[in-house]
C-alpha cells in the first residue's frame, strides 16, 4: 500500500466532498450532513487502514468493512471510486434505476460491498457474526463496522454490543460517528446517549476517542485497535455533520435534505477553501 502524506489525503477528502454534494444534487435526494461528516474516516480507512485490493475485492484475507448507517453511502461510494473499485463516472448515477450505487448500499448491485445495509441498528450484529466466524476459522483479517450515534437508540444494537463484549471479539473495531444529530434533531434531545463511554466500558469494550476530521488521529487509533487483544474496540469519532460546508455544519435540517444547484455551487466553493494541517503519518 502506498504511503500518503496527510496533506495528500486531505486533498482527496476535498475531492470526495465535492463528489458527495454533486451526487446528491443529481440524485435529488440523499443525506449530505452525515456523508460530509464521515469523509475523513472513509479516506483514512481506504487509503491507510484496510487491507484490501480494489482489483480483487473478494480476496479471502481482506479486512471487512460494514456500514451500518447506510444512508451516508455517498461518502463511501466516492472514496471507493477514487481507490479504483469502479469508474468515477458512476457516482452521478447514485440511486438511479439499476445503478450499482443504490441510495443505501446493496450488495446485489455492488458485489465489492460486504453486506446490504439500511435498517439502522443492524450493522454491528452483522459485523459480530463475521468476526465470530473469522475466529472459528482462525482467519486473521479484521472486521471494521461504522455506526451512527442516532442508531444507538435501537435495542438490537445493544444486544450486539453485549454479544461482542461477552465473546471478547478483539478482531472487531467499531467506529461511531458521534455527530450529535439524527433525523428528528439533536441526539441528546431525542434520546440522550451520554455517558456513552461508560456504557461501552460496562460491556467490556476498549474505548478510543478521536477527532473524526483528523486523519492522523483516525489512522493511529485504528492501528492501536489492532494491537488490543483483550477486548473489542470502539473508536468514538467526534465529527461535525456537514463538515466543510458552513451552512450545513451542525444543522440537523441537512440530515436528509438534498441541496439545490445554487447551494451546491456555494458548497463547492467552501470545500475548495478548506484548510488543514500538513503532516506525515
Amino acid at each position: 500500500m502506498k504511503t500518503h502524506t496527510i496533506d495528500e489525503l486531505q486533498e482527496v477528502a476535498k475531492e470526495v466532498r465535492r463528489d458527495v454534494v454533486k451526487m446528491i444534487l443529481k440524485a435529488g435526494a440523499g443525506h449530505p450532513a452525515g456523508s460530509l461528516g464521515m469523509v475523513d474516516v472513509f479516506v483514512a480507512l481506504y487509503y491507510a487502514i484496510l487491507r484490501n485490493d480494489p482489483k480483487n475485492p473478494e480476496w479471502e484475507d481482506r479486512d471487512r468493512l460494514i456500514l451500518s448507517n447506510g444512508h451516508i453511502c455517498p461518502a463511501r461510494y466516492a472514496v471507493m471510486s477514487h481507490v479504483g473499485y469502479f469508474e468515477h463516472k458512476n457516482l452521478l448515477k447514485l440511486g438511479s434505476f439499476k445503478s450499482i450505487l443504490q441510495g443505501h448500499p446493496d450488495k446485489r448491485f455492488l458485489s465489492s460491498l460486504e453486506t446490504t445495509s439500511g435498517p439502522l441498528g443492524s450493522g454491528l450484529a452483522q459485523a459480530a457474526g463475521i468476526a465470530y466466524a473469522a475466529r472459528m476459522d482462525q482467519k486473521r483479517f479484521r472486521t471494521f463496522v461504522i455506526t451512527s450515534d442516532g442508531e444507538h437508540d435501537e435495542g438490537n444494537h445493544w444486544e450486539a454490543v453485549a454479544f461482542v463484549g461477552k465473546n471478547n471479539l478483539s478482531n472487531l473495531t467499531m467506529i461511531v460517528d458521534r455527530n450529535n444529530i439524527q433525523i428528528d434533531g439533536f441526539t441528546e434531545e431525542v434520546m440522550p446517549l451520554e455517558p456513552l463511554i461508560d456504557k461501552y466500558k460496562a460491556f467490556h469494550w476498549a474505548i478510543l476517542e478521536v477527532d473524526g476530521h483528523n486523519i492522523k488521529e483516525i489512522v493511529e487509533a485504528c492501528n492501536k485497535a489492532r494491537a488490543i487483544y483483550e477486548n473489542p474496540t470502539v473508536i468514538i469519532a467526534r465529527t461535525i455533520p456537514g463538515k466543510g460546508v458552513p451552512f450545513m455544519e451542525g444543522n440537523p435540517n441537512w440530515h436528509s435534505k438534498a441541496p439545490n444547484s445554487d447551494e451546491v455551487r456555494e458548497a463547492i466553493k467552501d470545500i475548495r477553501n478548506m484548510k488543514g494541517e500538513i503532516e506525515d503519518y
